[in-house]
């Protein structure tokens, strides 16, 4: 058995979630948003005060995005004010150009599949998510891809994980998903049947959570010393 401590000694692959696991969301998003000021607000020296009433009003990407623009539409102080579409537009030809990997997420991925087999499970739209996937390069470092909106159901549902299974042709115990949210990520693939490895980031660990990670890292590359 590869994958330390693992229930299973027949580990055939490893899950991924993709924002703040591989791809680092929180620098992504805090790229777009200083592209978006600089765009709507070029004339103002600073842009600190501006950015981080985006980032918070953001929360962590769990905001529904045509929100987050009424609220920042509201609360900015525009000197034209543009319309929604306009910025939703903005949003999806610009965010996915700002998308980065996290610190040594491509030596993490291809140490990992030199021995198992590799899916992506994530939350999302299918344009922004594939996007991101496609800027960061990686769309064919991973044996199975599925994101939210095309299977018509989002982490924590288990459903979602069962897909992935099927689309490897793999049982829960032969797997072990790693992921940063709590809830979506490591209950909601507990519930499904898989072991899991919590990547420790912005999200804290829930009360009355049943799920018990294998394994709890704040940093992608400590994944090396446990794959």
């Amino acid at each position: 058995m590869e994958i330390k401590e693992a229930a299973a000694t027949d580990i055939k692959a490893v899950f991924f979630d993709l924002d703040n696991t591989l791809l680092d969301r929180t620098n992504s998003f805090k790229s777009f948003a200083s592209t978006l000021l600089n765009r709507y607000f070029g004339h103002l020296e600073s842009h600190h005060q501006m950015l981080e009433l985006i980032i918070k009003l953001d929360l962590d990407g769990y905001k529904d995005k045509r929100d987050l623009f009424r609220e920042l539409l509201d609360q900015l102080p525009w000197p034209i004010k543009p319309e929604h579409d306009e910025l939703m537009n903005y949003y999806n030809e610009h965010y996915v150009k700002n998308a980065a990997l996290m610190d040594q997420a491509l030596e993490v991925i291809r140490h990992t599949r030199s021995k198992y087999k590799t899916a992506l499970i994530t939350n999302g739209r299918n344009q922004i998510q594939y996007g991101k996937i496609d800027q960061l390069g990686i769309r064919a470092e991973f044996d199975f891809i599925i994101v939210s909106e095309e299977a018509g159901y989002k982490k924590p549902d288990r459903r979602i994980f069962e897909a992935a299974l099927t689309g490897m042709q793999l049982r829960p115990e032969q797997c072990i998903y790693i992921g940063d949210h709590p809830v979506n990520d490591i209950e909601g693939a507990f519930n499904a049947g898989l072991d899991t490895i919590w990547i420790k980031m912005n999200q804290p660990w829930r009360e009355g959570l049943v799920a018990k990670p294998l394994h709890t890292i704040e940093r992608l590359g400590e994944l090396l010393l446990i794959i």
